[in-house]
This record gives C-alpha cells, sequence and structure tokens, in this order.
C-alpha cells in the first residue's frame, strides 16, 4: 500500500496507470487472531502451525460452504445448467443459519484434511466463523474480478479445483496425451477456466525472484509444480470448503492462493529482501485484471441491464453483470464467441478478440426486449397447458369462451 501511493505520488506511469484504472481493495489480515498469537512467539520460537487458526480454532481458508462438491452432484444427476448453475451458486440455506457447521472434508487418501481435525482423523463438524461470514457478504457486496491470498510456510502459486473429485463423479472424457505438469491423477477436476488460472498463475510465479528455482525441491517436500512454481490445489493439498473454490462458484472473481515463501514468520531484517522477491509479480498479477473483455449491457433504452449472463464459447463457467450493467471477464488471448442474456430480453451474440497486450476488450451488447415473459404468463393461467388454436368458422365451446374470458 505504500509503495502504490508513494510512486502515485512520484509519477511512477505504470502504477498510475493501475491505481487509475482499477479498484484495488487491500486486507491486511483475515486473520487477526492468529497474527497477534504469531508476532508474540516472534519469528525464532514461530512454528508453521502457530497463528494458522482464529483463537476460536477455525482454520478460515476452509470454512466456506463446499460448492464444488454440489456442483459434481448436480452434473451427475444431469440438472446442469438447466436446472443447477454453472455458476453464482448459491449458499445453501442450512449454511447462513446462525447455528450453522461446516463438516471437515477429506483427501484422496480419506483422512480429514480439514482444520486441527487432520491431527486425530475424526470427522466433526465445527460453526462458522464470523470472519468467513463476513467475507462472504463482502464479496456478494463487491463485484470482485481478481483476487489473491497470500499466506506463507511454502513457496509457489496454488489455483482452482482445491476439492478432489472422487472417482465415481468424473464425467466421461475423451482420452489425451499427459501434461507435462501435472500427474495422471484421476481425482484432478479441472474448472472451466484451467487455462486462465495457469496464465495468472504463471503471470506471477515467473514474475517472482526465486519462486521458480525448485531445484533444491520443495519447502517441506518434493517440488509439486515440476519447476514451474504453481499447482492445482487438489493436486498439491486437497481441502473442500476453500476460499478459492468458493469465489469461483459464487461470484465473478477468479481467485488464487499465493505462498510467499518457506519461511511463514521471517526476520525483520529479512523483510526487505522477501519484499523484492514479490515486487514485480503483485505488480504484474495485478495488471492480469485488464486482461479479457469487459462491456456494458443495455437495453434498446440505454439502461443498464443488471445480473445479465455473459456467455463465452467454450468456457463452461458464466459471469453475470454489476447492478450498473458492466461486466469483465478476464480471458487468455484468442477469439471468441460471446452472449449477452437476460430474463425477458432477446440474446444477442458477437464475436470478441482478446490480444497479448494488456487492455481489455470492449464488448458491449444492447438487448431487445422479448415477448417470453408475455407467453410464459398467458400458459401459467392455462395452467401450461397447450393452448388450443381458434379455427375460424368453427364455434367455440362453453369451455373454450370462459377461458378466453380469464385470459383476457
Amino acid at each position: 500500500m505504500q509503495f502504490l501511493c508513494k510512486e502515485y505520488q512520484d509519477g511512477n506511469p505504470r502504477v498510475r496507470n493501475l491505481v487509475t484504472e482499477t479498484r484495488i481493495h487491500l486486507v491486511p489480515s483475515l486473520n487477526p487472531d492468529g497474527y497477534e498469537l504469531a508476532r508474540e512467539a516472534g519469528s525464532e520460537l514461530g512454528n508453521w502451525a502457530l497463528g494458522h487458526w482464529t483463537e476460536e480454532g477455525y482454520d478460515l481458508f476452509e470454512n466456506f460452504p463446499d460448492l464444488a462438491s454440489a456442483l459434481w452432484a448436480a452434473q451427475e444427476r444431469r440438472l446442469v445448467p438447466h436446472k443447477f448453475p454453472n455458476h453464482h451458486i448459491p449458499i445453501p440455506e442450512h449454511y447462513l443459519a446462525e447455528d450453522a457447521t461446516v463438516s471437515p472434508g477429506t483427501g484422496h487418501s480419506g483422512r480429514a484434511v480439514t482444520g486441527r481435525w487432520c491431527l486425530t482423523r475424526l470427522r466433526l463438524p465445527w460453526q462458522v466463523a464470523v470472519e468467513t461470514r463476513a467475507v462472504m457478504a463482502w464479496m456478494d457486496k463487491n463485484p470482485f474480478v481478481l483476487g489473491a491470498n497470500l499466506q506463507g510456510g511454502e513457496k509457489l502459486v496454488s489455483y482452482p479445483f482445491d476439492t478432489s473429485r472422487p472417482v465415481s463423479e468424473m464425467p466421461a472424457a475423451a482420452p489425451r496425451p499427459p501434461d507435462d505438469y501435472e500427474d495422471d491423477n484421476p481425482e484432478l477436476q479441472e474448472t472451466p477456466d484451467h487455462a486462465i488460472f495457469r496464465w495468472l498463475a504463471i503471470s506471477y510465479a515467473s514474475a517472482h525472484l526465486t519462486m521458480t528455482e525448485t531445484f533444491r525441491g520443495g519447502c517441506h517436500t518434493q517440488d509439486m509444480t515440476n519447476a514451474m512454481g504453481i499447482v492445482q490445489g487438489a493436486k498439491w493439498h486437497p481441502r473442500a470448503g476453500s476460499m478459492n473454490d468458493f469465489s469461483y462458484l459464487h461470484t465473478n472473481c477468479l481467485e488464487l492462493s499465493i505462498y510467499l515463501g518457506c519461511d511463514k514468520f521471517p526476520h525483520e531484517s529479512e523483510l526487505q529482501q522477501e519484499w523484492e522477491n514479490n515486487k514485480e509479480s503483485l505488480l504484474t498479477f495485478m495488471e492480469q485484471v485488464h486482461r479479457g473483455i469487459k462491456g456494458l449491457v443495455t437495453d434498446q433504452q440505454g439502461e443498464p441491464i443488471a445480473n445479465a449472463t455473459i456467455v463465452v464459447g467454450g468456457i463452461n463457467h458464466n459471469v453475470k453483470t454489476a447492478s450498473g450493467g458492466d461486466y469483465w471477464r478476464i480471458l487468455n488471448p484468442g477469439e471468441y464467441r460471446v452472449s449477452a442474456r437476460a430474463e425477458g430480453y432477446n440474446p444477442s451474440v458477437k464475436t470478441c478478440s482478446v490480444f497479448y497486450d494488456i487492455g481489455a476488450t470492449q464488448c458491449n451488447f444492447v438487448l431487445s426486449r422479448s415477448n417470453w415473459k408475455r407467453i410464459r404468463e398467458i400458459m401459467a393461467m392455462n395452467g401450461n397447458r397447450p393452448i388450443r388454436r381458434i379455427v375460424p368458422g368453427r364455434p367455440m365451446t362453453p369451455r373454450e369462451r370462459m377461458r378466453l374470458r380469464m385470459r383476457l
């Protein structure tokens, strides 16, 4: 924050453009309780677990509703997207209750991997933390597009899905050659935006001064990133109910986890070098929010249409317009068939091109009103039964006259 303010005042053109064109939200700490506990112990006496949980014992990163499992269950029943959405999945009502509890997720080995219960392997529920509720409300209030949560104890970038999908729920797919960056793991479920997430992760890791120098192995185990500094969360540390999965499936925001270094609590004398290691990465990552397409969705009178759906061909994950009818969609370079749809309007389709240079392509839509809303109202009055066509010259039956009077 201090860097952005100072460089802006000093006239740094890169920072000035970033601050002027971007709404930047910074949260110094999502877990101030844990930070205070770790600060008291200091970098010499602290350990990885100290400060990881809140004072009440919650692991906030894994305290969100597991929407990925709900989506996959709906896919198994072939309810997506007609009866179950592939985006903006609503939060389950039982989760929003005051006494709501969350069940710990399990990794592919069957052990609990969420919160403190991974030590005892118990599948015990715990309540939803007040910090988690506050973050969810914050996400619903602001139309975030790109996000990152900064953590420590490792040096890599992790992207969704964090949840591993049971083999029985995996959809049948055509065989493909193995990738050079992922093992053949049948429980890894890629997001529809997998290529975009990898681009975002690489944009940070490649600009970091040491993140891709993995020849010595990982911080605690072998290198899980194949010398790239990035990994899908479910491959590295599978867990259900993560903030990244929730952000992707409930909002428009693409969120990643950035692990800044092996030392979770570096000494004060090391902070300057840690800042130099990550400075260019942070700037490059924030600039990626301006990659893709953006625009306005309005009606023929120029009025904005909120909650319109933006559909990108070939990517089975949609975004919605904000209250002002504006939208942003991060995409890799290429040519896309994009459509805008809204209740009560005819859809509009156009081709939008995304280039390698930073700067989102403007792609606006004007929707005309549809007669389908009135047609649905008439059919509802008829009990959603087929409406019999009136043949000229044939007398109407008493029942047909009554139905006609009810419709009029």
